[in-house]
């Protein structure tokens, strides 16, 4: 009988929980930013393997933080720990385990029988795995040592004996989707959240939270063997005065963006894609 479980990914902003999503999944699901907290919503990613198949849900970085949007953040990868089989905890090698970290291993004391521990960056000269290490002996000492992992997930380093733990954990069940499907997200979502990444990369230092994306139209056409794609969005900022920010001199800003964009979709879809990219101010 094959296994099948769903598996939520946890850490504190930044540490790779995105990365190493892509990675096992061998494709983009999550996109990557040097901006904290830019996973926003529980994403799913599907890892189909002989010993059957596990569903990742990478959840927002954990951040302490009173503010009402980053309370919603925690509500939603509380939400995905709940619903989870399994527990994969992702500590960053190269920054000292600090409040944050202290907070998720008071979150996770309950729950070790279902965590497995990946310490990720080890390709990083600065990576420190005996810190972190020490860290889960000190504050999580009833997770079983065979459970923690160096890995690197930019380099795909240490991937396959995680995964092999994770399967050992998971229970006998059939699959959830069919093998093909590598994520559940909608067309829109995708899209929506490749401008994002594309748009937050370039504009962050200015405004790294305050944008978001409409999908206002998309249409598919054409033969089978020769579609078109058109997309028409709008990147959407909370004032006026922040559009020429996203603009840019002379319109370099958003066309970098949307170039970006279209090469990464590009990669992910097999249709002919055309992306009408506009601004606009609005809630």
């Amino acid at each position: 009988m094959k296994k099948a479980a769903f598996v939520a990914l946890i850490g504190r902003p930044s540490a790779g929980k995105s990365t190493l999503l892509n990675r096992l999944c061998g494709e983009k699901v999550a996109i990557v930013s040097a901006v904290p907290q830019t996973t926003r919503n529980a994403i799913r990613g599907i890892v189909n393997r002989p010993q059957g198949q596990l569903v990742f849900i990478d959840t927002p970085g954990r951040h302490i933080s009173e503010k009402k949007a980053n309370k919603k953040l925690m509500e939603i990868s509380d939400q995905a720990v709940s619903d989870s089989d399994i527990i994969l905890y992702i500590l960053d090698a190269i920054r000292p385990p600090g409040e944050e970290e202290m907070d998720i291993a008071a979150f996770l004391a309950g729950r070790t029988e279902k965590t497995v521990a990946a310490i990720n960056k080890i390709d990083d000269r600065n990576a420190n795995c005996e810190r972190a290490r020490a860290f889960l002996s000190q504050n999580l000492s009833s997770l079983a040592e065979d459970r923690i992992f160096n890995i690197s997930a930019k380099n795909n380093e240490g991937l396959e004996p995680l995964l092999s733990s994770l399967f050992d954990l998971a229970g006998e069940g059939d699959p959830f989707y069919d093998e093909e499907y590598y994520t559940d997200q909608e067309l829109d979502f995708r899209i929506a959240e490749i401008i994002r990444e594309q748009a937050i990369n370039r504009v962050r230092e200015e405004m790294p939270h305050s944008l978001r994306i409409e999908i206002a139209d998309t249409q598919l056409s054409g033969p089978p063997d020769r579609q078109k794609l058109w997309v028409r969005a709008f990147i959407i900022v909370e004032r006026e005065s922040q559009k020429g920010i996203v603009v840019g001199k002379g319109g370099a800003v958003i066309k970098a963006i949307r170039l970006g964009a279209l090469k990464e979709l590009q990669g992910i879809f097999d249709w002919n894609i055309e992306l009408d990219l506009r601004v606009k101010a609005g809630r």
